[in-house]
């Protein structure tokens, strides 16, 4: 089975534990049979696997997510990079793309599209399975998965079964209607659009060639940015009338705010966190080092990140986005592919960050030109290599480096921890060159 995750997502909704680089889909929050925490793109990748040890998984995503993707699910993992944003259908249109120009999946294997956060039982893959199993047979050239409603959301799309003008049976759709539209779609047997769908790579191929002006990969990534921003919804589906649809009336939900994420959270409080017993339905997220007591509330989420703070009622906690919009900072927290980073302070010409590199992995071989370094190791063991130089580290060693030195770091067997102090008029993400070492 041939899968395409779509994995987006502007990090504002789920602040402080969301960022521009940590999409609400790399939040740690869902326990696992042996205590440990996986987010959300671990338990689908997980469940796919589960349902089929063979799929072929590739994730469309941005650049940014990269990193934080290969930290969670290894680099096995096959990932189609969007340059830029450019909605669905560009999206959509690359991966098919890459599948059929880079991994060489030929044009009349089958593929279907998901998106990598819904909270659902292993169950929707089976049903995803099935989905693919029909695309295979191309009696169809579009194949849905529609979700069973539970009541009229005004929050989703609806497949609604219709009349074509030549009297055949078919398939409309329609945006997030009013409860009282939705109630009335539901009565006539509509379902809920889970933007899960199922073609041959040809199918996308030729849309793309058609709507795009081409289907080769290698000029869609390097023309990306000028390519017609349109969803596939709209680019695709709503045209198409040779569409079939499978039901699934399993559990799902669409963890985008904290309302309905917690919803999805086994226990009250994850981290250094307290409840009394005259709290109700009351969840604490804690990232932070420091305890978090909540006393007498009710309906009220608690979230602490290097980020920031959110104490909010969880309905209004929906509302979030235009308040973290007017935020302008630093990203706070960042999952890297060889560890992650967390900046513990920051004053005007310095900036001090804690490093975890996990064990085997290392850095770029990398300098910077308007900044000096120190690394104060402060856990593991490993070796670095300044300017050529190697030598080995523990605890207690320091690490100078001056501006334009070439460095990095290798983990040993057991992983290594840094305090790295910057230096410098002017600190930025932008002020690194990278080297073959």
């Amino acid at each position: 089975m041939n899968i395409i995750l779509l994995s987006g997502g502007s990090g504002k909704r789920l602040w402080p534990l969301s960022n521009d680089i940590r999409s609400k889909q790399f939040i740690k929050i869902f326990k696992k049979a042996n205590g440990e925490y996986e987010s959300m793109v671990q338990r689908i990748y997980g469940q796919i696997k589960a349902v089929d040890p063979d799929a072929v998984v590739t994730i469309a995503t941005s650049k940014s997510q990269v990193s934080a993707i290969h930290n969670q699910l290894g680099l096995d993992v096959g990932i189609s990079v969007e340059p830029c944003r450019r909605d669905t259908f560009a999206a959509i249109a690359l991966a098919t793309a890459y599948l059929n120009c880079v991994m060489n999946v030929p044009r009349d294997e089958a593929v279907v599209v998901c998106p990598v956060d819904p909270y659902v039982e292993d169950s929707y893959f089976e049903c995803v399975n099935r989905l693919y199993e029909a695309a295979s047979k191309g009696a169809k050239n579009l194949t849905l998965m529609g979700i069973e409603p539970t009541y009229p959301s005004e929050k989703y799309g609806y497949i609604k079964p219709i009349k074509n003008e030549d009297g055949s049976d078919g398939w409309g759709f329609t945006e997030k209607p009013t409860a009282e539209k939705a109630q009335e779609y539901i009565d006539g047997g509509a379902l809920w659009n889970g933007g899960v769908f199922a073609y041959k790579l040809s199918y996308v191929l030729d849309k793309s060639k058609e709507l795009l002006g081409t289907d080769n990969y290698d000029e869609l990534f390097a023309n990306y940015s000028e390519l017609k921003k349109i969803s596939f919804d709209y680019a695709v589906v709503e045209a198409e009338t040779s569409i079939d649809v499978l039901r699934y009336n399993g559990e799902w939900k669409d963890l985008g705010t904290w309302n309905t994420l917690t919803e999805a959270m086994v226990e009250p409080v994850i981290g250094d966190g307290a409840l009394n017993d005259k709290c109700s339905n009351v969840h604490i997220v804690n990232e932070l080092g420091i305890p978090i007591i909540g006393m007498g509330l009710k309906d009220v989420v608690i979230s602490a990140s290097p980020e920031g703070i959110l104490v909010s009622d969880k309905e209004q906690s929906s509302y979030i986005k235009p308040f973290v919009d007017e935020i302008v900072q630093r990203v706070m927290f960042a999952e890297k592919s060889w560890g992650s980073y967390r900046v513990l302070d920051i004053e005007e010409n310095s900036m001090t960050v804690k490093v975890t590199l996990n064990p085997g992995n290392k850095m770029n071989y990398h300098s910077h030109d308007k900044r000096d370094e120190v690394w104060t190791v402060i856990s593991g063991s490993g070796r670095t290599v300044v300017d050529g130089m190697e030598q080995f580290v523990r605890p207690g060693d320091v690490v100078t480096m001056a501006a334009g030195c070439k460095h990095t770091v290798f983990a040993g067997d057991e992983g290594i921890q840094l305090i790295e102090v910057q230096l410098g008029e002017d600190i930025n993400v932008a002020d690194k060159h990278k080297y073959e070492l």
